[in-house]
């Protein structure tokens, strides 16, 4: 039997022309790399950012709406600094109960 052996990355839905909002939140904010799409790809739109243990890609969907319930989960060191930083950027943040001793929010 295959076993899974970890996640290469997770693919996320963006709009057309999202992709400067995109950098400054995973690049600007959290400090992903920007990691540059294979040019077969690039044509599409979208972007590519990594750490050196977590991979998000953003594809264009030319029909687009914002998921409502499906969602990564992202662990930072720190939560406060990111929270300042998305909200001095104009970024939405939704604070939420704590679940099993983690602080969360919804940005």
């Amino acid at each position: 039997m295959t076993r899974i052996t970890g996640i290469d990355h997770v693919q996320l839905a963006m709009p057309a022309g999202g992709e400067e909002l995109a950098r400054g939140f995973y690049r600007d904010v959290l400090g992903l790399r920007e990691r540059p799409k294979p040019p077969h790809l690039a044509k599409r739109g979208g972007c590519w950012f990594e750490s050196d243990h977590v991979r998000i890609h953003l594809g264009v969907d030319p029909e687009f709406r914002a998921a409502t319930k499906a969602h990564p989960a992202l662990l930072v060191q720190e939560l406060a600094p990111v929270v300042d930083a998305c909200a001095a950027r104009g970024f939405r943040v939704t604070h939420d109960e704590p679940l099993e001793g983690f602080d969360r929010v919804y940005v």
